[in-house]
C-alpha cells in the first residue's frame, strides 16, 4: 500500500522533535512491502524529512490537500493515489482511509502512538478488519493488500 504521513504534529512536534518510535514503524512498513510517502499542508517538506533522519524511508514527498480532497491530489499532483493516510486531522483519514493519531505537540518519550497505529494497521492489512475507533477503511480500495 502506499502510506502517506503528514508532518506537523503527525511525526514532528510543534518543536520540530520527531514523534518516537517514527523511524522504527517506518522501516517495519517497508519490509512488509508496504511504500511511505510524505505530505503537509504546510508545503513541501524535505528539509525537515532530512534532519528527522527519514529521507531514507520516503519514496516521495507532496503538498497535501488541505480542503476539496480529490481535485486537491490532481492539482498538487500526488502520485501514486494515497491507499492509507496517517493525519492528525480526522477529515482528511475519513476521507481515504486510514489512521487518525492524536496529536503530537511537544517531545514526549512516552508516546506509543505509533507504535499503536502500526499494530492496529498491521491486523487491518492483513484481516480487513480493525476494532480500533481511530482506523478508517479506505472507501476507494476493494482489498487490503499491498
Amino acid at each position: 500500500m502506499n502510506i502517506f504521513f503528514d508532518v506537523d504534529y503527525t511525526i514532528m512536534s510543534m518543536d520540530g522533535k520527531i514523534r518516537p518510535h517514527t523511524q522504527e514503524v517506518f522501516s517495519k512498513f517497508i519490509s512488509l512491502g508496504h511504500t511511505i510517502f510524505i505530505w503537509s499542508g504546510v508545503g513541501l517538506r524535505h528539509k525537515d524529512i532530512d534532519r528527522l533522519e527519514l529521507s531514507e524511508y520516503v519514496s516521495g514527498i507532496f503538498v497535501k490537500p488541505v480542503t476539496e480532497y480529490e481535485t486537491g491530489i490532481q492539482r498538487f499532483q500526488v502520485n501514486p493515489r494515497p491507499d492509507f493516510v496517517i493525519d492528525d486531522h480526522p477529515e482528511i483519514v475519513e476521507f481515504f482511509g486510514g489512521y487518525h493519531v492524536s496529536p503530537y505537540y511537544f517531545k514526549n518519550d512516552l508516546d506509543q502512538e505509533i507504535l499503536e497505529l502500526f499494530e492496529s494497521t498491521l491486523k487491518y492489512f492483513e484481516t480487513g478488519l480493525s476494532d480500533s475507533r481511530k482506523l478508517f477503511p479506505n472507501p476507494h480500495l476493494n482489498n487490503h493488500e499491498n
